[in-house]
């Protein structure tokens, strides 16, 4: 499959459901794009704290960034939709249902894109959250998507590859999006304030180890990333 038709194809106009066959079929084609990467790229290196590496510093490195990201996001939204919390509106039910399906599809996407590269599947630890709470819900997540944001903001100077680049644009863009419903969700009128935005009207950015360091707090599967100043 090649890279401009993966492209022209993800950003045709598909249903929820299309688009999430696609992401976990059509899209496992895209692994070939890894295959000429040196093994020392490849990730899953143990340390001694048990955590799983990136590896080193590469495009791949940083798509599996992403993939632990959104492994964590799908899995925290997988569990509020199968246990929505104590009133919850039929809109709410709804969307958060969509991000949920997003999130999903954008999990599936880097795995199949990363193919035999991809890291493990990683094991959440929600044990913090409250699932019956909405407060408890929905600050976890703007947690989940502000960090998101941040992330996704803050390696795409490091991405060499112009094909991944636009994709990781694409989906920090419904990322955004999703930030937004949240934070009004708890804070009507937050959607864009200070505390996500500097003073030239632009997002802020996250490093890799800042970024890290906060998603380990909710996985039991620590994840590492040596070549960029984290080890967890």
């Amino acid at each position: 499959m090649k890279t401009e038709t993966l492209l022209e194809r993800e950003s045709a106009s598909l249903g929820r459901r299309s688009f999430l066959r696609y992401a976990g079929a059509g899209l496992a084609g895209v692994g070939i794009l890894a295959a000429g990467a040196c093994k020392k790229d490849e990730p899953g290196d143990q340390y001694n704290s048990g955590a799983i590496d990136i590896g080193a510093q590469s495009d791949f490195a940083i798509l599996n960034y992403a993939y632990a990201l959104e492994q964590l996001e799908a899995a925290f939204y997988t569990q509020v939709a199968a246990n929505m919390y104590t009133g919850a509106t039929a809109d709410e039910v709804a969307l958060l249902t969509d991000i949920r399906d997003h999130e999903i599809a954008h999990r599936e996407f880097f795995k199949a894109a990363l193919g035999s590269k991809a890291l493990q599947a990683l094991t959440p630890d929600f044990t913090a959250v409250n699932f019956t709470s909405k407060a408890s819900v929905l600050a976890t997540a703007q947690a989940f998507e502000d960090l998101g944001v941040s992330a996704y903001n803050g390696v795409g100077y490091m991405i060499k590859s112009a094909d991944y680049l636009t994709l990781a644009g694409k989906i920090v863009s419904v990322e955004a999006r999703h930030a937004a419903y949240i934070r009004n969700l708890l804070n009507p009128g937050s959607f864009a304030d200070s505390t996500i935005l500097d003073g030239f009207g632009m997002d802020k950015v996250s490093t890799i180890p800042v970024v890290l360091k906060t998603a380990n707090t909710f996985l039991k599967t620590k994840v590492s990333a040596s070549a960029y100043g984290y080890t967890a």
